[in-house]
């Protein structure tokens, strides 16, 4: 058992206080709620974040790298329950190990037309995770801390449309969207960021823009 880290405790301390970007606020009465496990632990590089590769074969965010997560259903009776069922599926991992420390605002997704509560937890018990949703998941992985803020490893993305967003090349994944933009938000509120150079840019690649394009 491992104990949750200061820049963790801090950041769940503030998480519901989070300044969430005109874009990104809910609308008045539209969009499906859905939940994404932010799940932090003590891996065997240091401190690590839970991450899917989404198949290419899905029916949504068809080949992104993403959070585990997924639509609230009635059963679930909130995000926190939605978050860990879903984990849970996605990756086998066991919810009993896991201690939620809180959430964060809701953020709205125009694209899937998804109102989305990022679930703030700690790994206290790690248990071994997998693809256990092969249609939906292709791989799982835990991304080290240190290789998500490493200098190197951190671009700015472009869209056709014009716009730009944080993006992340860990573990052969290109990590962008909405998954970039909530962890570079992490790292720079949990005091965890290093310099890097944002006025490095690259366009987002086709091949991932006609996965995106699919849902």
């Amino acid at each position: 058992m491992t104990q949750v880290p200061d820049w963790l405790d801090r950041l769940a301390a503030q998480a519901g206080r989070t300044r969430v970007p005109r874009y990104l606020r809910p609308p008045d009465g539209r969009g499906r709620e859905a939940a994404v496990l932010m799940l932090f632990g003590e891996g065997p590089h240091g401190p690590d974040v839970l991450l899917i590769q989404r198949s290419t074969r899905g029916r949504r965010h068809a080949g992104q790298p993403a959070f585990p997560g997924g639509g609230v259903d009635p059963e679930d009776g909130g995000p926190v329950e939605a978050a860990l069922r879903e984990a849970e599926e996605e990756t086998g991992l066991e919810p009993g190990g896991v201690h939620v420390l809180g959430t964060m605002p809701e953020l709205y997704l125009t694209h899937s037309d998804n109102r989305v509560t990022p679930v703030l937890a700690w790994w206290r018990e790690p248990s071994a995770v997998h693809a256990a949703s092969p249609d939906e998941v292709e791989s799982v992985e835990r991304v080290p801390i240190a290789e998500l803020v490493d200098p190197g490893n951190r671009i700015m993305l472009r869209h056709p449309s014009g716009t730009a967003g944080p993006a992340f090349r860990v573990r052969g994944m290109l990590v962008w969207g909405f998954t970039a933009m909530v962890l570079d938000s992490v790292l720079r509120e949990g005091g965890l960021e290093r310099p890097w150079d944002p006025s490095r840019v690259e366009e987002l690649p086709p091949d991932v823009l006609d996965l995106a394009s699919r849902g």
